[in-house]
């Protein structure tokens, strides 16, 4: 029976995924910081035996080293690890940005993903096998105006992606990046602060992609063959596409 260990598993992408395996029959690690989801998603997907839970923050480095170091033993062998949790904070310009949320963006989106894949990797390496995937976003190949350091931190999650998968050839643990574009999770709702109305006015009038979406996309590439490794996937809905390049022009 493998083992699949998911961050950030209380909503959106880690949620559907954890679901989605729970259905195969995998067993789950699942982290977060809300305890009483985590606690209902281990009671709904096969209780203690079947999923694991450890609540703790990812951008905490000794939180994320103990966590692993006091797993069970039956799930001590990890299969996949899922490097899902990440966050966006504001759309304002770089100048009026809030230095608070930049360092939030990078403590999760590029620290706590280095905590984890670093502290899971030798394990594997000692399996000779693994699998490491990560959630990256198409804003780190296409910068928006207020992206930013979300932009630079999945900029970041596709560098390292590559690097480490250079690192680890020869060794049958395989990388892969995942880069979504338009998603309707609570993402919006994070970005803006619970701002119901400015967060619901991101998904208006198109169809977004879902968190079911990527969460078939994950076991689709945690069901190919050991020999496969697919480097990267950009994922965006039918209605969504890569813009022009801005010109500025002065006004007459």
């Amino acid at each position: 029976m493998k083992t699949i260990m998911i961050t950030g598993a209380t909503s959106g992408f880690g949620e559907a995924t954890a679901r989605l395996f729970a259905s195969y029959g995998w067993k789950l690690i699942l982290t977060g910081r809300r305890q009483q989801r985590l606690a209902a998603l281990q009671l709904e997907l096969g209780g203690p035996k079947q999923v694991h839970i450890c609540c703790f923050d990812i951008t905490d480095r000794n939180a994320v080293e103990h966590a692993f170091e006091t797993l069970p033993d039956s799930f001590s062998n990890i299969d996949v690890l899922l490097n899902n949790a990440g966050l966006a904070l504001g759309l304002d310009p770089a100048d009026k940005t809030d230095l608070d949320d930049w360092e939030k963006m990078v403590d999760t989106n590029i620290k706590g993903l280095m905590y984890c894949t670093r502290t899971v990797l030798p394990k594997m390496k000692q399996q000779g096998s693994g699998y490491i995937i990560n959630i990256g976003s198409v804003a780190g190949n296409w910068p928006y105006p207020g992206g930013n350091v979300y932009c630079a931190s999945k900029a970041f999650v596709r560098q390292f992606s590559l690097a480490i998968r250079a690192d680890l050839l020869g060794t049958g643990i395989r990388v892969t990046n995942i880069e979504p574009g338009n998603a309707e999770t609570e993402f919006s709702m994070v970005r803006f602060k619970n701002d119901e109305q400015r967060a619901e006015g991101v998904y208006q009038q198109t169809v977004a992609l879902t968190a079911q979406d990527i969460a078939d996309t994950v076991f689709w590439l945690a069901s190919t063959p050991a020999h496969v490794n697919v480097t990267t996937m950009e994922i965006m809905p039918t209605e969504q596409a890569t813009g022009p390049l801005a010109i500025y022009r002065k006004e007459k």
